[in-house]
């Protein structure tokens, strides 16, 4: 089986149901996730390119103060806010290279091809797969600082015991002198979260069946995605949001491909995604559990998201 195969199969046989979010992110699920970035309802994009811009000569200080560096972006998406910070380094005429990795080919053939239209003269090598494998191909480079650059509270897509094994990866690919960049969404007024993962337009829940569509393209399956809800709640006490596929009606789904057959019972449900919200002390006990020191914090104007630069302990 592939990957996607096992994965499939191990979270509809569970109880309950479950699927992996990194699946949504196909060419159709990456241009649904642009128009949500654009969503009135979805701060957070918003937010980062606030301090992105606010602190970019700061950033740029901070980086750059061995004199040249190799800036890492996992999970670099568009690039659209990385953007802000390789202009700013470029018209400074710092020594750089830029390494964005991302689990889709699809969004870093765009990506190229933009910097190359944008950026031209920059130094840029992309690689795809998935972020730990790539580190660890990283890790022996000790030539000179690697910044390592998480944006987005990508790290909110895992429960704390996994954001520590995450942390804990990147500081095993870190020399001393090397930092981590990382943005983390605050815990704020329940209603902005619920809202920046339920809109009103229905992107939100296109781009979580989206999911379903892919399964039926790849496994040979039959889902309904008409016949399932987007749902999404958040816990204010663990700063915990969770997408959900909720089946309205009882059903049966073919996965030719695997030969699965999964019976659904009405308002079943298919947890599909967690986006982790956090305060400082959070963020400080997370640091101290994966051998990290917090250097430095840079928050919006409202602190309701902040960016960390961390170092080894």
């Amino acid at each position: 089986m592939s990957t996607l195969e096992e994965d499939v199969f191990s979270g509809l046989t569970a109880y309950p149901k479950k699927l992996p979010s990194k699946y949504i992110y196909d060419k159709t699920g990456d241009e649904l996730f642009q128009k949500i970035m654009d969503m009135p309802e979805y701060y957070l994009t918003r937010a980062e390119f606030q301090i992105l811009k606010k602190h970019k000569e700061k950033l740029s200080k901070v980086f750059d103060a061995f004199g040249g560096f190799d800036l890492i972006e996992l999970g670099a998406g568009d690039g659209k806010k990385t953007k802000i910070l390789l202009k700013h380094f470029m018209e400074k005429g710092l020594d750089f290279h830029y390494t964005p990795i991302d689990i889709s080919q699809n969004v870093l053939d765009s990506l190229k091809a933009s910097l190359k239209e944008e950026l031209p003269g920059l130094q840029v090598t992309s690689r795809q797969g998935m972020y730990f494998k790539v580190l660890q191909d990283l890790a022996g480079y000790n030539k000179r600082r690697k910044i390592i650059m998480v944006l987005g509270s990508n790290i909110g897509n895992l429960m704390h015991k996994k954001a520590i094994d995450f942390l804990k990866n990147i500081r095993d690919s870190m020399g001393e002198d090397d930092l981590l960049f990382m943005g983390f969404d605050q815990k704020k007024h329940p209603q902005v979260i619920l809202d920046a993962y339920n809109d009103n337009t229905g992107i939100t829940a296109a781009f979580n069946k989206n999911l379903l569509v892919r399964i039926n393209r790849e496994l040979d399956a039959d889902f309904e995605p008409d016949n399932f809800l987007h749902w999404e709640t958040y816990n204010p006490e663990t700063g915990t949001a969770k997408s959900f596929l909720v089946a309205k009606e009882p059903m049966t789904v073919q996965l030719k491909k695997i030969s699965l057959e999964v019976h659904f019972k009405a308002w079943e449900t298919i947890h599909t995604e967690i986006s982790q919200k956090y305060d400082d002390d959070t963020v400080r006990w997370l640091a101290g559990q994966s051998d990290l020191v917090i250097t430095e914090i840079f928050g919006t104007d409202d602190e309701a998201y902040k960016n960390y630069i961390f170092k080894r302990r």
